[in-house]
């Protein structure tokens, strides 16, 4: 993850590592130096050692715990929580990893974080763009797409083998299905077969290999839907295809648009009252090349018109595929080194004037730092799915208990609960409340 020589920026701090505050990776796996467990770091305004062994949990110079995201589980937290420690969130992944992230609860047990949300402490939303430059990779001709068109391909291309997500969106393709041809390569809705073996090997897909990307880039549409719904999380299934000029057909982020090259590069799902209705206009560009050609126009010298888009890939201080910047583990690393620096200092001097001067106050994760909406329909209602359905018994389900849980370790940790065994004690305590609320 990360050059074995990263230290950081540097600064002036002359401590020996037996003073430095220690951040602990509780999600080992994440830790972003390597060979050792334990490494001194240097970021703007002071240093820390940033460990993964467990050992130091209960230190009491260690100041913060990171979590990943996907990894954390309420059932599996440490506990006590330690009145001195603060913990941190680094999730970059998509929300049905954790729905626990994303009710208040959940997220309100953190101080820091670090997730796809633009309001996060230290935003990863552009994580899958490298640069600008990346979308104004020349696309295929027209005239070429339209020959792949003449060969029997279709204008549409779905390529997809997770299949049961909450976003549902098999369900909604498999409708649009009906109203216009669309080549679906992957597990999901399978209906062709990729031209050579070498494409099928699924490791080809997701190293941006030429001859996988040529062939994508050949399509006049790309089917871009995420498999979770919330605000800035948008993936390389957007991405990707905008990098290829292969028009995405999306959903996914509601607040797409405030990150697009330009208002007019991609085609969202959801300003169509139907499939139907989608198709036709899908049909309509198909068959206008002057009108198809209106949605590549980002791709031209000054075609990306979005000073927001522009600025905020200038500002952030990480990088993507970047050897000259560190990459966002490390970044977010020093980001809360320099938090917990700060409040060491704050609360010395809070000691030091007899509390004449104020105790740093608390951080707390915010509802918008990550929450996202319950998980709907791909097509049609909640009410028009029977009871068998595999998506509303999983997702729904999920995402409900999922709050349950954030308030059990909330609970816990209020209570000063130390055996984690008791956590489904408390979850059937809420359980119980729930039941007689209703």
């Amino acid at each position: 993850v990360a050059a074995p020589s990263y230290r950081g920026p540097g600064n002036s701090d002359t401590r020996p590592n037996r003073a430095l505050p220690i951040l602990l990776w509780w999600s080992g796996s994440l830790f972003p130096h390597f060979p050792g467990d334990t490494e001194r770091i240097d970021c703007p305004r002071g240093s820390c050692l940033a460990t993964r062994s467990r050992r130091a949990a209960r230190h009491r110079r260690t100041k913060a715990l990171i979590f990943y995201g996907t990894d954390f589980r309420a059932y599996e937290a440490p506990l006590p929580r330690l009145p001195h420690q603060t913990w941190a969130l680094f999730h970059e992944e998509s929300p049905m990893n954790n729905y626990v992230l994303s009710h208040s609860p959940g997220i309100s047990l953190f101080n820091y974080t670090a997730t796809f949300r633009r309001e996060s402490d230290y935003p990863l939303t552009l994580q899958w763009l490298p640069d600008a430059g990346y979308l104004q990779q020349p696309p295929v001709p027209l005239a070429e797409k339209d020959a792949w068109r003449r060969q029997g391909y279709a204008p549409v291309l779905y390529m997809q083998s997770h299949c049961d997500v909450p976003s549902d969106r098999d369900r909604y393709v498999r409708e649009l299905m009906k109203y216009i041809q669309v080549d679906s390569y992957g597990k999901c809705l399978h209906n062709r077969d990729l031209p050579s073996e070498r494409l099928r090997d699924t490791s080809t897909a997701t190293t941006e290999d030429s001859e996988f990307m040529t062939f994508v880039g050949r399509y006049k549409f790309h089917l871009a839907l995420e498999n979770a719904i919330c605000n800035d999380y948008m993936t390389e299934k957007l991405w990707r295809p905008m990098h290829l000029g292969a028009v995405p057909v999306y959903r996914g982020s509601p607040v797409v648009r405030d990150w697009m090259p330009n208002n007019l590069s991609i085609i969202l799902i959801d300003d169509f009252d139907s499939p139907q209705e989608l198709a036709k206009y899908l049909d309509f560009l198909d068959q206008n090349g002057e009108e198809y050609l209106e949605y590549l126009e980002y791709k031209k010298p000054g075609g990306i018109k979005n000073q927001f888009l522009l600025e905020s890939l200038e500002r952030r201080e990480w990088g993507v595929n970047d050897m000259t910047l560190p990459n966002y583990l490390n970044g977010f690393e020093c980001f809360i080194c320099d938090r917990e620096n700060t409040r060491v200092k704050e609360e010395q001097e809070h000691k030091k004037s007899r509390k004449k001067l104020p105790a740093p106050k608390p951080q707390v994760a915010q509802f918008k730092h990550m929450g996202c909406p319950m998980p709907t329909p791909g097509f049609g209602s909640v009410e028009d799915i029977s009871g068998g359905d595999s998506w509303k018994e999983m997702w729904l389900q999920d995402y409900w208990q999922s709050l349950d849980q954030g308030e059990a370790l909330t609970a816990m940790i209020h209570r000063n609960e130390s055996h984690q065994g008791r956590f489904w004690d408390y979850m059937h305590e809420i359980f119980l409340k729930r039941t007689r609320h209703h």
